[in-house]
């Protein structure tokens, strides 16, 4: 990463986006299209202050993002997944390297399986079999969470939190 107060700021803000999305999706299970176009809308600003070349850089960005989008949209088809799950995704695509973007799946996966077997368990013990819905949004927040880490850490030590 390169070390600098803008690349900081788009990292710290990116952080804060997601953190967003979390909690709305956690209150209304619904992502903004907003965010999700922010977080898409300032993916080219993070490419320049990386110093990202057109090609190969940005334009496996660009792929990654494009093919999570092709899957993804296959799982909404199918009801799998939320749409605002999916756009928040394929933002956050546009940010991460492709092997980072796919170990954040991982963990993400396992996150959203550990929410969901949770949140399901009290849904039934509460009787409300028939109002099931995962804020599916967390899981993708926190994973995202992790995959910023080293550079979250980075911010933290640039602002004075050791």
């Amino acid at each position: 990463m390169q070390e600098t107060p803008f690349v900081y700021a788009l990292v710290a803000a990116l952080a804060i986006a997601l953190l967003t999305a979390a909690f709305t999706d956690i209150r209304r299970r619904q992502i903004d299209n907003w965010l999700n176009a922010g977080i898409a809308l300032c993916a080219p600003l993070y490419w320049w202050a990386q110093g990202l070349s057109l090609w190969p850089d940005v334009a496996m960005q660009i792929g990654v993002a494009l093919l999570a989008f092709v899957v993804l949209a296959g799982l909404f088809a199918i009801r799998a997944m939320g749409g605002g799950d999916v756009k928040l995704l394929t933002a956050l695509a546009l940010w991460l390297p492709a092997l980072l973007f796919l170990k954040m799946l991982v963990v993400m996966s396992i996150a959203g399986g550990v929410l969901t077997l949770v949140l399901g368990a009290w849904y039934i013990t509460r009787r409300q079999r028939d109002r099931i819905k995962i804020p599916y949004g967390v899981a993708i927040a926190g994973a995202g969470l992790w995959a910023l880490g080293p550079q979250l850490n980075a911010v933290f030590h640039a602002v004075g939190f050791q």
